[in-house]
């Protein structure tokens, strides 16, 4: 057998299946369940002030 009909076979049914399962854990691990708490200070980095750091607790924030 030629191996670009090989490997063509196989990016066509193997391989497509593994990107997506890779694809659909990308996104479980992204909307996990506590993700949020983890992700919240790297959301707010656009609107922090230049002069001064962000507070590190939630009721700091006004």
């Amino acid at each position: 057998m030629e191996s670009y009909t090989l490997l063509r076979q196989f990016a066509d049914s193997w391989m497509l299946l593994m990107l997506f399962a890779f694809f659909v854990g990308v996104v479980v691990w992204a909307f996990r369940p506590g993700s949020s708490n983890t992700y919240a200070d790297t959301a707010d980095i656009p609107f922090r002030h230049a002069d001064r750091p962000a507070p590190e607790h939630e009721e700091d924030r006004t």
